[in-house]
């Protein structure tokens, strides 16, 4: 025997029918859910479709500040071909994280996680790093280096996570500071912690940081430049290999990322 449908809810005053909120909410929904679909859509475009307009800019800009095919005359010439590539290259940056954010949310990464070595993961992550840690005279001790366990995580996946961590730990602490990372095996789980000695964030402000395109500064008085993507797409990729990322933080004593992660 089919259900009644359900019986419409009477306006205050008797006189008109008020659709049941039920449906309402469940339309209202779909229409959210569309709505992130196509934002998601767009950005993956818009990214792709920046990628190759930027590649020439980097490329063509790197020839002419090497002067390949001949001196350039002026020397302003150079070094404007260099402020065009490094501010390439940050845009550059900015749209493979745009990508990165658009396909996590929408889970679209394709993440293989399999035994991974810490050890190995951190000396590529300061690998890449390298320039950006000598251009803020900054150290990054890790405790226990050559002896760290192993974890279930994807490759390319881990070392993102730890190249967004650690940057973010470098820029946001005064220069020539320390950076420290620290593993700890709990129970079938294994903890990174980098700790850094910044300024660190209010504890109300921790859900805004891992945001999209939000920092903990004010947009106008901020200290470094980006769009605030770095702990967000830590945090999804931590989600996506089946951790979870967590940040401890007091005003004026440092912000601690942990990252939560299955033992392999």
């Amino acid at each position: 025997m089919s259900q009644p449908a359900p019986l419409p809810i009477p306006d205050p005053d008797g006189l008109t029918e008020v659709t049941p909120i039920a449906p309402v909410r469940r339309a209202r929904n779909r229409r959210q859910t569309g709505l992130e679909a196509q934002k998601r859509s767009f950005l993956r475009m818009a990214s792709h479709e920046l990628r190759t307009p930027l590649n020439s800019i980097l490329g063509f800009s790197e020839i002419i500040s090497e002067e390949l095919y001949g001196p350039l005359g002026a020397p302003q010439y150079r070094e404007y071909a260099e402020i065009i590539r490094a501010s390439g290259q940050r845009l550059l940056k900015l749209v493979n994280q745009i990508l990165e954010i658009a396909r996590l949310e929408g889970h679209a990464m394709d993440l293989q996680p399999r035994r991974e070595s810490l050890d190995h993961a951190l000396d590529d992550t300061l690998d890449t790093l390298r320039e950006d840690i000598g251009a803020r005279g900054a150290q990054v001790t890790v405790i226990d280096e050559g002896q760290l366990p192993f974890v279930q995580a994807d490759p390319r996946g881990l070392r993102t996570l730890l190249t967004n961590l650690i940057q973010n730990a470098v820029v946001f602490s005064p220069e020539r500071s320390r950076v420290t990372v620290e593993v700890r095996r709990v129970a079938a789980l294994i903890e990174i912690r980098i700790s850094d000695e910044g300024p660190g964030v209010d504890p109300d402000d921790i859900p805004r940081l891992l945001r999209p395109f939000e920092q903990g500064d004010n947009a106008l008085t901020r200290r470094s430049e980006g769009a605030g993507l770095g702990l967000p797409i830590a945090a999804l990729l931590c989600e996506a290999m089946g951790g979870r990322l967590r940040l401890d933080t007091l005003l004026g004593t440092g912000l601690t990322a942990v990252v939560v992660l299955p033992a392999a």
